[in-house]
């Protein structure tokens, strides 16, 4: 157990990793960030921030001595500057995690060898295997690069037949790809599971998610699903972190397709966009429950106090000058959660709204209404 008192260090300075260590900080623990950029948003609430590459093996060593264990908030950090920091403090979860989560043909392979309900998918390294893929998948599919892609980057939808595959191929521009058949899904939803360093599992309530231009917009909760299907969700993405092994939380994107069956999407090692209406909703945030499963602390209750929609904030209402946030804030129920990022660029995550209300409904109502102002 890494308790109250020691120092939690993070990779990653964005605004998960600021949040963690808000939360990290109400649990008395001292909180650190290695990000290469300086003036980081989590770096705003840590007691120590490095700014260097990940492949500076000395600051690594800086940052890793000053710390009591390590985690990271996003997936794109190298395994190996993992494995070196391994000889200095624990990190979670275990860089065996990120190995797999951060590259999908890795995640589809471990998915698949554990029978996990998938899409139909084929690796694609050539124009060959490019061809060979589609013609059995079919059209439409989707071609999504292997590693480094988030919020729709990196892929491209095919929804015909294809008269040039060395063209596609050539245009698409990566050395490895994972190719996936559409999904006619009627919704798509997430479930985010802790699983402690005691073995302890604890699962949040189901979210129904909404995207636009493939940025989730709006998180409903509960999900708008039968009771039955919130407990398939549940129970998916809770075996999945048992079967990772996975010490912290990891998040799992799932579609139910129309015939009500679930199909796992995509996962993240780390606290998700979908979960951030933990934070005013439930008794515990994923914040916190990240940093009691990591540090060996018990798992908080994932108990929903209260209907919530989570309206992500982009860029793109900055662009006309400072929201007038008020607005929202003249809502009772409407709880604001800005990030300290700078830089307001369209489609750049600069923080979110929780509303809280007596159902569902009225929470989304309130979440639509506030969109309609800021933009």
């Amino acid at each position: 157990m890494i308790r109250p008192g020691k120092t939690i260090g993070m990779l990653g300075g964005g605004q998960l990793g600021r949040m963690t260590g808000q939360a990290a900080r109400e649990l008395g623990y001292g909180f650190a960030v290695f990000e290469p950029s300086p003036n980081c948003p989590a770096g705003q609430v840590a007691d120590l921030e490095v700014n260097a590459s990940y492949s500076d093996e000395g600051a690594l060593r800086h940052f890793a001595e000053n710390v009591d264990v390590i985690s990271y908030e996003f997936e794109n950090v190298a395994v190996d500057a993992l494995r070196k920091l391994e000889a200095y403090a624990p990190i979670f979860p275990k860089p065996d995690v990120l190995h797999i989560c951060q590259h999908r043909e890795r995640e589809k392979l471990f998915l698949d060898s554990k029978a996990y309900p998938l899409a139909p998918f084929a690796v694609v390294d050539s124009v060959e295997s490019l061809q060979a893929g589609i013609e059995r998948i079919g059209t439409p599919c989707v071609l999504k690069t292997a590693s480094f892609g988030y919020d729709g980057k990196g892929q491209r939808k095919i929804s015909s037949p294809v008269d040039d595959y060395d063209k596609l191929w050539q245009e698409f521009g990566a050395d490895r790809a994972v190719l996936e058949g559409w999904m006619d899904f009627d919704m798509e939803i997430s479930v985010i599971a802790a699983h402690g360093a005691n073995g302890q599992t604890a699962a949040f309530p189901v979210a129904e998610n909404i995207h636009t231009d493939h940025i989730l917009d709006l998180s409903i909760v509960p999900a708008r699903i039968s009771p039955q299907l919130e407990h398939q969700a549940v129970e998916l993405a809770s075996s999945v972190a048992r079967d990772l092994d996975v010490t912290g939380l990891l998040a799992v994107e799932m579609f139910v397709a129309k015939d009500g069956a679930l199909v796992i999407n995509e996962m993240a090692p780390r606290p998700h966009n979908s979960g951030h209406y933990t934070m005013d909703a439930c008794v515990t945030s994923q914040f916190e429950q990240f940093v009691r499963a990591f540090t060996g602390l018990p798992l908080g209750s994932t108990e929903l106090l209260k209907p919530v929609v989570m309206l992500n904030l982009l860029g793109d209402i900055w662009q006309n000058g400072e929201p007038a946030f008020e607005e929202a804030l003249s809502n009772s129920g409407a709880k604001l959660h800005l990030y300290g990022k700078a830089d307001a660029r369209p489609a750049r995550k600069m923080g979110h709204i929780n509303c809280l209300a007596d159902s569902n409904a009225e929470a989304l109502s309130t979440a639509k209404r506030l969109k309609r102002f800021f933009l």
